[in-house]
């Protein structure tokens, strides 16, 4: 299996790590998706470079792939069919920005029902970003439209895998409703694998268990630290001043605190159900965290509480340095 190339902190890195993910695709190649595959987890935490991995893996095996992300203005088909192809061009030409490419969306759908018309018997659809870019019930349509393709295809096919990942913590109770997908939660990267990583940054670094500890894994996290020079107060105010957690922390003060020594404070009963939501659009959070068994996660889980890593039994910071970002907005804010 080729291991792809990807851009990272300004380098060209091989993909590394998530071996248990890599087996996942394999095993979707094999049986097909039955229902498509919704993938969530904390900002950065590597859905997409798992998901460019996947498309090469999926190529290897002989699908047919249409990959969609328009955060990063990506529309991609290797079909095999022209006119298809030419299409893709045509939107790409027209999209001026993600929000005007996310409106495209419906023609993941439209294309794969054309690709299995025209007789192609393996087909790979993947989604990446897009979720944030749609309203939830129109997230909802599509993972719809998914399953569709899969399960009402215009003929007969072979295997179809369907993946879907976001970073926004709304749409998958949206689409959970319905029950339509299998929703996958996806943790940061273990601490063998965020090893590789690290040591793939060239000169004078901390010490990997101080790296550790900020960062709890978080790929992201670790190529913004290395973009500023280490320096942790810059990569904590720019989350401060990118997710505007200023006015935040200052409305919901002494209850923040609540949630900083301990995010399962969330679950407690008469817990503001505003706080909980506006951490959960700020992706400060994941909220209603899966059981532990491996069978539900992509890739390996995380523990099942590190306090030092802000990860509770039922809700945990997306990385230490959020964490660190709201306190120093409470800081702030007095």
């Amino acid at each position: 299996m080729r291991r792809v190339e990807l851009s990272f902190a300004g380098l060209k890195i091989e993909f590394c790590d998530r071996e248990r993910a890599i087996r996942q695709v394999e095993e979707f190649a094999e049986k097909g998706t039955w229902h498509p595959i919704v993938v969530f987890g904390p900002e950065g935490c590597g859905k997409t470079s798992w998901l460019k991995q996947a498309v090469e893996i999926l190529k290897e095996l002989g699908f047919s792939i249409i990959y969609f992300n328009p955060m990063r203005r990506e529309f991609l088909t290797e079909v095999g069919i022209k006119s298809i192809e030419e299409r893709v061009r045509e939107v790409l030409e027209r999209a001026s920005s993600a929000d005007a490419l996310a409106g495209f969306i419906g023609y993941v759908i439209d294309f794969a029902v054309e690709v299995i018309r025209a007789g192609r018997k393996k087909l790979a659809m993947i989604v990446d970003d897009a979720f944030q870019y749609v309203k939830d019930k129109e997230v909802a349509f599509f993972v719809k439209g998914m399953l569709e393709v899969i399960e009402h295809p215009p003929r007969s096919y072979e295997k179809v895998v369907a993946i879907a990942a976001t970073s926004e913590g709304f749409s998958r109770w949206e689409i959970g409703r319905h029950r339509w997908a299998t929703i996958r939660p996806m943790w940061n990267m273990s601490k063998k694998g965020f090893e590789e990583l690290y040591e793939e940054l060239p000169g004078p670094k901390p010490d990997l268990e101080e790296v550790w500890r900020l960062t709890g894994g978080n790929p992201e996290m670790l190529a913004k630290l290395y973009e500023l020079e280490w320096d942790v107060s810059a990569v904590v105010e720019d989350l401060v001043r990118s997710r505007r957690l200023k006015d935040f922390a200052r409305k919901w003060g002494p209850r923040l605190r609540d949630v900083i020594e301990d995010p399962d404070s969330l679950f407690e009963k008469g817990f503001p159900e505003e706080l909980k939501e506006e951490l959960i659009a700020r992706n400060l959070i994941v909220y209603d965290m899966y059981d532990r068994d491996p069978v539900l996660w992509v890739d390996e889980p995380p523990p099942e509480r590190d306090p030092d890593l802000g990860i509770g039994r039922e809700v945990a910071w997306q990385t230490p340095l959020h964490r660190e970002a709201v306190k120093k907005a409470m800081e702030q804010s007095l």
